[in-house]
C-alpha cells in the first residue's frame, strides 16, 4: 500500500501524521510512504530525515492525494483538500464529524473510507488516540487560562495561586476525563482552589482518592453548575462523548453572572463545545469577549506544541495505521473492534451512529 502524508493547512497546525519511525515501520512491513516536502518541519522533522526513514518525499500536497492509498494525516481535511480525495482511499486522522455537516457530505460524496482517531475505542471505554492530545490540551488549557487573567491580557489579574494574605484563584473544570484531570493537575500545581464536576460518581470517587482535599468534587447537574460558574475565575470546558456533539452545559445567562476579565476555555469546542457561547477560533485569534469574560477556543490546542504533540500522537496511531495498511479496512476493522469503532464513513454511508444521529443522516454500518 503507499501510505500519503500530506502537511497540515490548518491555521497554525504544526503537527504531522506520521514521525520517522513510523516511517520506517511501515517500510518494514512492505509498504511505500510518500511525504510531502516540509511536513514535518513545524515538528522539528526535516525532509532529509524523512528520507533516511526511506520515505519519499513528494513536491505537493494534491500528488500526494493522487497517488496515496492510505492518507494519515493530524486533522481532518479542510475544503481546498475536499477535491483531492477519491472513492475508496482510506482517511485516518481526527474528523470530529458530529457537528461539521459539510465535511461529512464531502467524505460522503466521494465514497471515503474514513477512520477517526477520536472514535477508536476499547472494550473499557477509553479512547487510546484521544488519550494522548487531551492530555496535552488540559494541561495547555490551565496554562492558557492562566495567563488570559493577566490584566494585561484583559484579564481581572489574578494570579491562580495567590500570595500569602490574599486568596487563590478558582478554576472550575467541566469534565473529570482525560483532559480535565490534566486540567486539574495543572490548576493544583499552580495552587489555584480546584472544582471539578462530572456525572459519573464513579469517576468522582476516582478523582477524589487521587487528589484528596486538593480539589473540589461535584456532580455535574444544573444546579452545581449554576452555583460554581458565577464564582469561578478560570472556566474550563472538558466534557466528550465520544463521537458526539458535546453538550451545552454553560448557557449564555450563566456566563453572563461571570465577573468582567474572566476566562473561559473550551476543549471541547471542537466537537461543538460544551458552554453555549463559544465558538471555533484559531491560534492566530485566539479569543473574543462576551459580556467582559474572555473565551479561548480554539480547536486544534495541541498544534503549537506540535513537537510534543506530533511523537506522542504516532506512539498510538501506528499501531492501528500498520493494521489498516496490511489487512485493508475491511479485515482489520473486522478483526479489531476498538478499530471498528473508529470507521465514521464508508462507501458513501455514515459508518457511526452517533455522528449520523447529531447530522441527522442515514446510518448503515460495515457488515463485518
Amino acid at each position: 500500500m503507499i501510505i500519503g502524508v500530506p502537511k497540515e493547512i490548518k491555521t497554525s497546525e504544526n503537527r504531522v501524521g506520521l514521525v520517522e519511525s513510523g516511517v520506517k515501520a511501515l517500510i518494514r512491513e512492505g509498504h511505500k510512504v510518500i511525504v510531502e516536502k516540509d511536513a514535518g518541519l513545524g515538528s522539528g522533522i526535516s525532509n532529509e530525515q524523512y528520507e533516511r526513514a526511506g520515505a519519499a518525499l513528494i513536491g505537493t500536497k494534491k500528488e500526494v492525494y493522487q497517488k496515496a492509498d492510505m492518507i494519515i494525516k493530524v486533522k481532518e481535511p479542510l475544503p481546498e483538500e475536499y477535491p483531492m480525495l477519491r472513492e475508496n482511499q482510506v482517511l485516518y486522522t481526527y474528523l470530529h464529524l458530529a457537528p461539521e455537516p459539510v465535511l461529512t457530505k464531502a467524505l460522503l460524496e466521494r465514497k471515503v473510507k474514513g477512520i477517526a482517531y477520536e472514535t477508536i475505542q476499547l472494550e473499557d471505554g477509553s479512547l487510546p488516540l484521544l488519550v494522548p492530545m487531551s492530555e496535552v490540551a488540559g494541561r495547555m488549557a490551565t496554562q492558557i487560562g492562566a495567563s488570559y487573567l493577566q490584566r494585561d491580557r484583559g484579564g481581572k489579574g489574578i494570579l491562580l495561586g495567590g500570595v500569602p494574605g490574599v486568596g487563590r484563584g478558582r478554576v472550575a473544570i467541566l469534565g473529570g476525563g482525560v483532559s480535565g484531570t490534566n486540567a486539574a493537575k495543572m490548576a493544583i500545581g499552580l495552587g489555584a482552589h480546584v472544582t471539578v464536576l462530572d456525572i459519573s460518581p464513579k469517576r468522582l470517587e476516582y478523582l477524589d482518592d487521587v487528589f484528596g482535599s486538593k480539589i473540589q468534587t461535584l456532580h455535574s447537574n444544573i444546579t452545581n453548575i449554576e452555583k460554581t460558574v458565577p464564582e469561578t475565575d478560570l472556566l474550563i470546558g472538558a466534557v466528550l462523548v465520544p463521537g458526539a456533539k458535546a453538550p451545552h452545559l454553560v448557557t449564555k445567562d450563566m456566563i453572563s453572572t461571570m465577573e468582567r476579565g474572566s476566562v473561559v476555555v473550551d476543549i471541547a469546542v471542537d466537537q461543538g463545545g460544551c458552554i453555549e457561547t463559544c465558538r471555533p477560533t484559531s491560534h492566530k485569534e485566539p479569543t473574543f469577549e462576551i459580556n467582559g469574560v474572555i473565551h479561548y477556543c480554539v480547536p486544534n490546542m495541541p498544534g503549537v506544541f506540535s513537537r510534543t504533540s506530533t511523537y506522542a500522537l504516532t506512539n498510538v496511531t501506528l499501531k492501528y495505521a500498520i493494521m489498516l495498511a496490511n489487512m485493508g479496512v475491511e479485515d482489520a476493522c473486522a478483526k479489531d473492534k476498538a478499530l471498528y469503532k473508529g470507521l465514521n464513513v464508508y462507501n458513501g454511508f455514515v459508518a457511526y451512529e452517533q455522528v449520523a444521529r447529531d447530522l441527522d443522516l442515514p446510518y448503515k454500518p460495515l457488515q463485518i
